[in-house]
């Protein structure tokens, strides 16, 4: 059984096949051999075709180098190498925003910095067991309450997390130690016990945090209070 597969005739035509008979129409040796002359100048002439164009290799690319350095636009030029860059500490990577914010909230830039390195030792991908997140560790209501929408982007976070902090020692009338103990263990807790939270965890965190804050401001030479 012969299939044409939609194709009119002999599909051997068609799709370029050849019939043995085919292969001696025109078969090389039914011409005129050349002669060892003629030969002989082909060969010359490819020599010389061979001679023209490894010049041409030769020459093109430098001509081009010169005529490609003249049309190069004056002026003041930088370059950069891997060897010239220096990477930032974590520590200092985020300064700009936290000064940002200390600004626009009114609260001590040693502060927010300390809460941070207490809270996620400046990792902006940092998630908690109880799902706090990022640099200042943004409770998903927090972030939700104060319009976040990146909470891991660095920006956002310190933002947010630097008006919760204005929020608290205004609550807490400037008292550090109740306004630290309150974005550990959470507002609540503290007006229960009026005092820091007889808490392991939010006792150590307050220490922790006050002294970062002595620190820095010891670094710094400052005597506020």
């Amino acid at each position: 059984m012969r299939v044409q597969l939609g194709l009119s005739g002999s599909t051997d035509h068609v799709l370029g096949l050849r019939h043995d008979t085919e292969r001696r129409v025109g078969d090389r040796r039914t011409n005129t051999r050349a002669t060892p002359e003629r030969r002989r100048r082909d060969r010359r002439r490819a020599r010389l075709r061979s001679l023209i164009f490894a010049s041409l290799a030769l020459t093109v690319p430098h001509q081009l180098k010169h005529s490609a350095l003249k049309v190069l636009p004056s002026g003041p030029r930088v370059s950069t190498t891997i060897d010239s860059m220096v990477a930032v500490p974590a520590t200092k990577a985020y300064e700009g925003i936290i000064r940002e914010a200390a600004a626009l909230y009114r609260v001590d830039a040693s502060l927010i910095r300390s809460v941070m390195q207490a809270e996620s030792a400046f990792d902006t991908s940092a998630v908690s067991r109880a799902g706090a997140m990022g640099l200042m560790q943004l409770m998903p209501d927090i972030a939700e309450a104060f319009g976040v929408v990146h909470p891991f982007d660095p920006r956002e976070n310190i933002m947010a997390g630097t008006r919760l902090l204005r929020e608290l020692l205004d609550q807490h009338r400037g008292n550090l130690r109740l306004t630290i103990a309150s974005y550990n263990a959470g507002p609540t807790a503290v007006a229960h016990y009026g005092r820091v939270p007889p808490f392991p965890e939010t006792q150590g965190y307050v220490k922790r945090v006050t002294g970062l804050i002595a620190d820095a401001r010891a670094s710094a030479g400052t005597n506020d209070d």
